[in-house]
């Protein structure tokens, strides 16, 4: 028996510091097809996903939530609506699932620094230039765009700290050579600009450890230091086979990857951090890396900062699973942009999935039932009196597996959508052109030549059901239900071969695949869903209840509110609780205040802020010392814990003006 042909791809693993939007989403989705594809072909799969889960992002985001950095990535990784069950969801058919918080993987990442240490390729220094937290990069001056992370627009910070850097530049040439003179990179837009913007600047040596934070794997053997979160992150395609640990065994079998399907925002790290640490290491290199574009929102990427994200639980709940996943693969050319709306969704699911699929299927099985009781005379697959449309409906379906493959092969799933859904159009105007409901008013001289037509409709939404199930896995295994189509007719190879689907078979029209959606209802039921969404996910307060007694307006007017800066702050000694202010209120001479808010804030994060204070208390000792004034704050409980929060106003307000 011949064995079956190895096909390994992945995804980039998702770092879960942030809500999951539909852009993430879009990408599983894309990877996931492709894998179905590959599986429907008969080939052997191993499709891997996964977080990436170490680095100062996630360090800082935790100590935010009060929470260890583990328990923060445990609750987006494995909590609910988390993202194991959106892939869930969205019916990811991953084979493996890597935490790049596994035991496994971080002590094999730790072998493989050690490895490429002791090949000479890392060495010790001492890192001085800006990093962008938010992308965990790396970035010299002359790499940013207006002084900012040339990936995500968004301020960096000047980093200076003992470092490891990996020898980069030692790999400059044979990684120019991989990108300018093969197809390793995919599409040719990004092979330029990683020549570009990377390979003709000149690469520098890559900073691959940390020290200023801890959450990471650690330099075994140099203790304080933490691997840089992309050498964690990019070695994982190889740990989760097996690669340098026990826990797996498939290293062997599958690698090298035959695609890795990423985001443009990464493609530098895949395509030029990720092959010279291969080649470092005397690994082969993957076959290709995929660059595929952003979903834009307003002509933006989206994210979760500019508060534009997309919710794909919601999406999915209001409009369908499989019509979700085919919409992001029908309407946005994959490489490229592409602009998100809902409107474009409801849109697509009425055009392609209720007028022209869905119409097709449900025409056609009630007419099979209406005229044949369900199921189709033997001999109906004959031509009986043949019109010429016969042939060219026949002939275009015949050649459509071919053209799909040719598509799915150029990682184009949108060019292959294109062909069935040409094929499905063809088929609609197939019904138009032989009129079944014609031919059934003399069904003694037309019943068999209606019999074949309806046969050919079945035919023609068999194979494109076959083509379109990588895609909308569930729908179709309807779509074959309700034409009667046994397992033997549901094969890649049976798409190649017309007249697979036996005549007698049962047809039910069911209920129907992808009902017409009314665009202003669904808008409304969207916006009202995406509402209680956000009240769902908005914390339980408790505001203190308001006071009952009135002051009048003259006695409020005696309280002096200003604007206050602060010039110090520290802890008051002896005190778990005082922070001491020293404050510019704009008359000339430091004003000083206690405050029992140390539970709340560091000292070091107040310097500078604007407050506001009302200056006109008499001063009273607080633990031997004056304070003079009371600075204004918001208080509410909070699932059962009182929380405090300053009131900050714009820096630009100068120190000593009167809040009225």
């Amino acid at each position: 028996m011949e064995e079956k042909k190895k096909f390994y791809i992945t995804t980039p693993i998702y770092y879960p510091s942030d809500k999951l939007h539909i852009g993430h989403t879009y990408c599983t989705v894309a990877t996931d097809t492709l894998a179905r594809y590959h599986r429907l072909k008969g080939e052997d799969v191993m499709f891997l996903t996964g977080t990436d889960e170490h680095g100062q992002k996630i360090e800082d985001k935790a100590r935010e939530a009060g929470v260890t950095p583990k328990e923060f990535v445990d609750a987006i990784v494995e909590g609910p609506r988390g993202v194991k069950d959106l892939w869930k969801l969205m019916n990811i058919s991953n084979d493996r699932f890597i935490r790049t918080t596994d035991g496994y993987h971080v002590a094999a990442i730790q072998k493989i620094f050690k490895k490429m240490y002791d090949n000479g390729d890392i060495y010790k220094g001492t890192y001085k230039g800006k990093y962008c937290k938010p992308c965990e990069s790396f970035w010299t001056e002359s790499q940013l765009v207006d002084g900012k992370c040339p990936d995500c627009g968004r301020e960096v910070m000047d980093a200076e700290e003992e470092a490891y850097f990996f020898r980069l530049s030692k790999y400059a040439g044979r990684i120019r050579d991989l990108l300018e003179n093969t197809d390793f990179l995919q599409p040719r837009s990004r092979v330029n600009e990683m020549i570009r913007n990377f390979i003709d600047p000149g690469l520098e040596d890559l900073c691959v450890s940390r020290t200023s934070f801890t959450w990471g794997v650690p330099v075994d053997f140099d203790p304080g230091h933490v691997v840089y979160v992309w050498v964690d992150a990019l070695f994982n395609y190889t740990t989760a086979l097996g690669f340098m640990n026990d826990q797996y065994s498939d290293y062997d079998k599958y690698w090298p990857a035959d695609v890795h399907i990423v985001g443009k925002e990464i493609v530098r790290f895949h395509s030029i951090i990720w092959p010279a640490m291969l080649m470092s290491m005397g690994l082969p290199l993957p076959k290709h890396v995929f660059g595929h574009g952003w979903l834009l929102l307003d002509g933006g990427k989206m994210s979760k900062s500019k508060g534009n994200v997309v919710d794909p639980y919601i999406l999915a709940e209001q409009f369908g699973v499989d019509a979700l996943r085919f919409f992001l693969m029908r309407t946005f050319p994959f490489g490229s942009d592409g602009n998100f709306s809902n409107e474009a969704l409801i849109n697509t699911i009425n055009v392609d999935l209720a007028n022209d699929l869905g119409n097709l299927v449900s025409r056609t099985t009630a007419m099979v039932g209406k005229y044949f009781g369900g199921q189709l005379p033997e001999g109906s697959a004959e031509a009986v009196s043949a019109q010429p449309f016969d042939g060219e409906l026949i002939g275009m379906v015949s050649g459509l597996r071919d053209r799909y493959e040719e598509a799915m092969e150029a990682f184009a799933p949108h060019k292959a959508l294109d062909e069935v859904f040409k094929v499905i159009q063809r088929a609609n105007k197939y019904i138009d052109e032989n009129a079944p409901w014609a031919l059934a008013k003399d069904m003694d001289q037309n019943g068999m030549r209606l019999a074949h037509v309806l046969y050919n409709l079945l035919e023609a939404g068999r194979i494109c059901g076959i083509l379109l199930t990588p895609f909308m896995p569930e729908s179709m295994a309807k779509l074959f239900t309700q034409i009667g189509a046994p397992e033997a007719a549901q094969t890649w190879e049976s798409a190649a071969v017309w007249g697979s689907l036996p005549a007698g078979s049962a047809v039910t029209k069911g209920e129907n695949l992808f009902p017409r959606l009314d665009l202003e209802k669904a808008l409304s039921a969207l916006e009202a869903a995406e509402a209680e969404s956000r009240k769902a996910a908005l914390p339980a307060v408790e505001i203190e209840p308001f006071l009952t007694e009135q002051v009048d307006f003259d006695t409020f007017c005696k309280s002096d509110f200003r604007a206050v800066k602060v010039k110090a702050c520290e802890n008051v000694k002896k005190s778990n609780k005082l922070l001491r202010f020293t404050l510019d209120d704009g008359s000339g001479t430091d004003r000083q205040i206690l405050s029992g808010i140390a539970m709340y804030y560091k000292p070091e994060e107040l310097v500078g802020k604007t407050l506001v204070a009302i200056v006109n208390l008499p001063p009273r000792k607080m633990m031997g010392l004056e304070s003079c004034g009371m600075l204004i704050s918001a208080v509410h409980t909070e699932g059962g814990e009182e929380k405090l929060h300053l009131i900050m106003v714009d820096d630009a307000i100068p120190a000593g003006a009167k809040l009225c």
